[in-house]
Order: structure tokens, then sequence, then C-alpha cells
């Protein structure tokens, strides 16, 4: 079934809100890892807003459905969602990599009501999550375990080792994203190290694989619910996504944006003329 009219502008405004105070949080430390965290503000949106089976006041509550951010440097992306989401006060936001925060660099369950697997080193979220995926299918728990990695980080082997695990185990519980925005700290990732095709590779490892617009909420809800039909397969859906989507001029499509310094004022304006917020 489609998304509704109303769900679709819930998303859009949920995802809007996201990158709202994603940025405010960045400004307020003067810089962090921009690009990648606006790139990533949909399938978050999509995920919090209505596919993952979460509970605020109990985040680790037992029957949870799980996150692993294996590109760990987007976290203030999760951060801003799960605040937005009454995981822990919004206040949080302004302590970003501090000393002292509950808040890190790169996300740490540890620290952050709400993280389900600390990481940052990239190429090794995937193999966390499929240890996850396993555990919970040998538990024969009905949660599942979402995990989102960067193209660029694609270049590291260890993503394949556990998709050939995940496929082996037949992890029909295991759901990845990998957030192509085609763009890595060092260039573009067809200059440094060509990943694609990617849909041919995850396919040819022997999961269950789609490509769609990773700002089109019903191109996403429509891969996520046709791989729910697929018990018998891991799910990759490869999103093409802008990187620094909804930063405006400066930001968006820009390799520069992977790590930039930012001012409250350079944020509430692009807060008002881009997001319209």
């Amino acid at each position: 079934m489609a998304l509704s009219n109303k769900q679709k502008s819930e998303l859009v405004a949920f995802a809007n809100e996201i990158r709202k105070e994603t940025l405010l949080c960045i400004a307020n430390l003067g810089v962090g890892h921009i690009g990648g965290s606006l790139s990533i503000a949909d399938i978050l949106a999509y995920l919090y807003g209505k596919e993952m089976k979460i509970d605020p006041k109990n985040p680790a509550f037992d029957k949870r459905d799980q996150l692993v951010l294996s590109k760990g440097h987007s976290g203030p992306a999760l951060y801003a969602t799960l605040a937005i989401k009454g995981f822990f006060p919004k206040e949080w936001l302004l302590t970003l990599n501090r000393g002292g925060t509950n808040l890190p660099s790169h996300c740490d369950r540890t620290k952050t009501p709400g993280i389900d697997m600390t990481t940052g080193s990239l190429g090794q979220g995937l193999s966390a999550a499929t240890g996850m995926a396993l555990a919970n299918k040998f538990l024969k728990k009905r949660s599942r375990v979402f995990v989102i990695i960067g193209d660029g980080e694609t270049q590291e082997g260890q993503n394949w080792e556990a998709a050939m695990s995940a496929a082996k185990f037949k992890l029909g519980n295991l759901f990845a994203f990998t957030d192509n925005n085609k763009m890595q700290i060092d260039g573009k990732t067809s200059d440094v190290c060509k990943v694609e095709d990617l849909h041919a590779k995850w396919t040819a490892f022997g999961w269950d694989v789609y490509r769609v617009n990773g700002h089109n909420f019903n191109a996403i809800d429509n891969a996520v619910q046709q791989a729910k039909t697929v018990k018998s397969k891991p799910h990759m859906i490869i999103l093409d996504t802008i990187k620094g989507k909804g930063g405006g001029k400066r930001f968006e499509n820009q390799v520069s944006s992977h790590n930039a310094n930012l001012t409250l004022e350079e944020a509430n304006t692009i807060i008002k003329e881009v997001l319209n917020a």
C-alpha cells in the first residue's frame, strides 16, 4: 500500500526537522560531518517515523528493532533523530563532541540512549549488524536489524565478508541501506576507488537488492515493503542520494561538505532559505 499524502507530509517535515537540528548541532560546535549527515536524513526519518519498532521511554526494550549507523561520523543526524523522538533532551545536541558529552563525534552505545552499536571504524558496522541479526534468528526473536553504510565505505573488504555470512545464514531480518552519495572524504568515490556496479555486486553475493531515489519516501517505502516479503535473504537497498542534501549551494553535492566549518548564522540562513523552517 502506497504512503498516504498525510504520511508523506509528516515524513518530509520530520526529515527537515532532522536537518535543522543537525545543522544547529554542528554549528554550535563550529565544525562537523555535514554532508553525510544531511544525505541520510530522509532514510532516518522513514525508519524512525514509520518503519522501526522503538520505544523512546525504554530504549533497550528486548523486542525493539535495532539500527547500526556504520558510517558513525554521521552521528549528528542520528542524534538529531533520537532527540526529536524523545530518547533524550534536545539540549544534549548543544554538547556535541565536547568534554563530558553523551554525544561524541562518532556513535557510542555506552553513552547515548537509543544507540544500538558503537561505530565509526568504517567497514565494521555491517559485520556487527550481521552478528546481531544472526543472534536474533537463533533466539527466534522477530526483531529486525537495520544498518546504514556509506558508498565509500564499501571499499573496505570486511563488508564483503559480512555479505557472504549474511547470505549464508539467510538473514531475512537484516535490512541494509547504502548511502550512495557518490562522495567520500578524499573526493568522488569513482575517482578514489570505483564501487559501482553496487546492484550487481550485492546481487552476486546473494542478497535481495533494490535501488531507489534515497530522497523519495514512496520509493523507499516500496523497496522496504517488497523486501519484507523475501524471508530467506538479507536485503540491500541502495539509496541514490545527494551529499549535503538540504544544505544549499555551499554543501549540496560538494566533497568539501564531508567535514566543514559552520557558524550559527550560516546554519540559520540555510534553515530559513533552504529548509523553510
